[in-house]
């Protein structure tokens, strides 16, 4: 295979893989991703994490590209992994087979990278963290913990000289285009794939995110870093762009005057009650972001969520329990902890029934358990009267007048 690799900066190469066909991961919806990589040159040579199983062929041809530009003979002395998942290390053990080289990584990536890759065993790891450096002969590669961002065992390294930092899947976006910088496709796309990333993986981490950023900056770091280059997406050369985005996303300061109504229908009653419940919301002045369960997903939701004051949730019941398809976003939601991104969103439950009911109230008590403020429910009996949409429509009102007093 011929490919070719991008250069990013002074001996510094992007050797990343393009998985245009993926759709789904992490439960998550996207028109293909890309797994970046990159190769560092000075005396000595360090490639910086690695691709998804079965992408040997690609990265290794673009690898072999960047030493024919640097003009150098192909040996690598170094391999950086920063984190454990598969999407980043599923080359790792080929790529230590044929440059036998010393692999630098977290005590608890070590532990992680054995498990799975068991052939990794016996190869030389190095254990390194915070105040670590790797020194390639003009080139230093400075070493920072970043435990929980978003796994246990991940780091991030920075390139000294250059100011490039590779955080691995902070800051990262699923894009797959063949342009790699931020600079280079539409802002609008960027960011909302910037966002639908922070919503699906890095929000329940938001204090950690918070912490690292006031440790960045008492280690006289953050005005080193001119290029922010992520594991997944574009590459960034405004790092204050997407800090900020990530600031305003874990502190709430991104919520706008939205709210965001989720709901499914069996025969079209809860549906009913849900743009009622709309209508209210528009009558106090917010959006309103409706996401129908029979058609919408919910890494869409998560994004949506994360921007919003506020949220609704409609729920049909069955067999005298809540419809399938609201049970799978709120286990999705649980593991998120939205009540982590600077406050509690105030949420309202609505819908049908035909039997003895408490489908409403049940979920009502889930999203207290994933961190919303729950402040009313209605259930109706069948088929919503006109009493019964006033009523809808009321609930709408009152939730928009509950965020309008929330201090952000």
């Amino acid at each position: 295979m011929k490919a070719k690799a991008q250069k990013i900066g002074d001996g510094v190469y992007w050797i990343g893989v393009l998985d245009w066909d993926l759709r789904t991961y992490h439960g998550y919806t996207l028109d293909g991703t890309t797994y970046n990589a990159y190769i560092v040159f000075g005396e000595k040579v360090a490639i910086i994490d690695n691709a998804y199983p079965g992408k040997t062929e690609e990265m290794m041809a673009r690898i072999e590209d960047a030493f024919e530009q640097e003009g150098r003979e192909l040996k690598v002395d170094y391999i950086v992994q920063n984190h454990v998942e598969k999407d980043h290390s599923g080359v790792l053990y080929d790529l230590y087979k044929k440059f036998d080289a010393p692999i630098y990584c977290s005590k608890i990536a070590e532990g992680g990278l054995k498990r799975h890759y068991p052939k990794l065993e016996g190869a030389d790891f190095n254990i390194v963290g915070t105040g670590d450096s790797l020194d390639l002969g003009g080139k230093t590669l400075a070493f920072l913990d970043a435990f929980l961002l978003h796994w246990p065992d991940s780091m991030f390294t920075l390139l000294a000289e250059e100011g490039i930092l590779f955080p691995n899947d902070a800051f990262g976006q699923h894009l797959c285009y063949s342009k790699r910088y931020d600079h280079e496709i539409p802002e609008a796309v960027l960011m909302d794939a910037a966002q639908k990333f922070y919503g699906n993986l890095i929000t329940p981490l938001s204090k950690k995110v918070l912490n690292k950023f006031e440790e960045i900056i008492e280690l006289g770091l953050l005005e080193q870093i001119k290029m922010i280059a992520p594991s997944h997406g574009q590459i960034w050369t405004d790092p204050m762009k997407i800090i900020g985005a990530y600031q305003d996303w874990a502190t709430g300061k991104a919520a706008e005057d939205k709210v965001t109504i989720v709901y499914d229908t069996m025969h079209y009653s809860t549906q009913a009650m849900a743009h009622e419940v709309a209508e209210g919301i528009m009558a106090e002045g917010y959006d309103v972001e409706m996401f129908f369960l029979h058609e919408d997903e919910r890494s869409e939701i998560v994004k949506s969520i994360l921007t919003s004051k506020a949220v609704a949730f409609g729920i049909p019941t069955i067999n005298d329990f809540p419809y399938p398809s609201i049970g799978d976003i709120i286990y999705y939601l649980k593991g998120l902890h939205f009540n982590r991104t600077g406050f509690k969103r105030p949420a309202v439950t609505f819908g049908s029934m035909g039997g003895r009911g408490g489908s409403v109230e049940y979920i009502a008590n889930e999203l207290t358990d994933c961190g919303f403020e729950v402040l009313d429910q209605q259930e109706i009996y069948y088929v919503p009267d006109e009493e019964d949409k006033a009523t809808s429509f009321e609930l709408g009102q009152k939730l928009v007048q509950e965020a309008k007093k929330l201090e952000l």
